[in-house]
């Protein structure tokens, strides 16, 4: 299989000075890459923070991941193309992005996981679930990976699923667990079920 020409703005979905990039694929520019990285795989990072990260950035740098080979990097705001399109990610990009923990996530020494989360590729391909310590942890996971996995499951310390999404679309829990789940915890005082 032969490399892959360099991404250009046409595989972006935005690009501009006031993207806020937080929590999205991003594209950097060919001019941003070193010298011997000059295939499309080795533009695309998943952005973690960072103040040039911000819609109307106050600083420059912008926190990243790569989605070749997981390396963390700090890139400049002027450094990014723009916003990746879904599309455009490759099988190991996706595989690689369900790595990922959400930023703010909390350390794994001094925090027990309570849930584990998993990314499928469309022929059931996946890599080792990834650990998130409370509710937070998986709406900020699940919000991440939406728009760029097949399916995303959530399954709790016991490995039963608790939440499942393919193609952007809940399908677990159905409409009527939820309603029962309400209706269990209503008539035992309990909580209600915030996913």
């Amino acid at each position: 299989m032969g490399e892959k020409a360099l991404f250009t703005q046409e595989e972006c979905l935005r690009t501009g000075y006031d993207m806020p990039l937080e929590g999205k694929v991003i594209v950097l520019r060919p001019s941003a890459l070193p010298e011997n990285c000059r295939e499309a795989n080795e533009q695309l990072y998943f952005c973690t923070g960072g103040n040039g990260s911000k819609a109307n950035p106050s600083g420059r740098s912008v926190f990243t991941v790569s989605l070749k080979d997981g390396e963390r990097t700090r890139w400049n705001s002027s450094d990014v193309l723009g916003i990746a399109k879904p599309e455009i990610l490759t099988e190991q990009a996706r595989l690689q992005l369900s790595q990922i923990r959400p930023s703010g996530a909390l350390d794994l020494q001094m925090h027990e996981p309570q849930y584990s989360g998993y990314c499928f590729l469309p022929d059931r391909r996946y890599t080792s679930g990834v650990w998130l310590c409370s509710p937070h942890e998986v709406k900020d996971y699940v919000e991440m990976q939406k728009d760029y996995q097949h399916r995303i499951m959530i399954c709790d310390r016991d490995d039963f699923c608790v939440f499942e999404m393919v193609e952007g679309t809940v399908s677990f829990p159905n409409q009527e667990a939820i309603e029962a789940h309400r209706n269990v915890q209503n008539q035992n005082g309990g909580m209600d079920l915030k996913l």
